[in-house]
């Protein structure tokens, strides 16, 4: 069994273990309230849904163990970059956070992947950039009426 499967296999259990903890925490909040949701509502269904795909990928992991596969010292030195560079672009964003506000965050972040990780248009990146922003916007500030951090230009 090549180590890509024992490490999908780990990660499926302590998800799984994780999944379970989270469901066993919601069972102890208020499902509903006098308004609709109550607290346990979603942390629930969050629960259920990291145990259900992390038993899927489990599952796959088992069904593909005996197929060969990448050894984890065959990963390109491309994959490992890409890898830690969106990680690093994301921390990135998550420092420029309370600098620019969360709008030009999320753009730049989404520019950074699309153009430098995947390598796409950079029309494709700021279209995309722009979509999750103003849907971000719309859904956040103008649905549910919460805040989003913003910068010093207001958004």
């Amino acid at each position: 069994m090549s180590f890509e499967h024992r490490g999908d296999q780990l990660s499926g259990i302590i998800l799984s273990g994780f999944g379970i903890l989270v469901i066993s925490e919601a069972t102890a909040l208020p499902y509903v309230s006098e308004f609709g949701p109550g607290p346990g509502f979603l942390p629930l269904w969050i629960g259920i849904g990291i145990t259900a795909c992390s038993l899927a990928a489990l599952v796959v992991s088992f069904f593909r163990a005996g197929k060969r596969s990448l050894d984890s010292s065959e990963l390109s030195r491309i994959e490992i970059i890409r890898g830690v560079g969106s990680w690093a672009a994301f921390v990135v964003s998550i420092a420029l956070l309370p600098l620019i506000g969360f709008g030009l965050s999320l753009g730049l972040l989404s520019v950074f992947l699309i153009i430098a990780l995947d390598r796409r248009s950079p029309w494709v990146a700021l279209g995309v950039a722009l979509f999750l922003a103003l849907g971000f916007h719309l859904v956040f500030n103008l649905a549910l009426g919460v805040s989003l951090p913003v910068g010093p230009l207001g958004f």
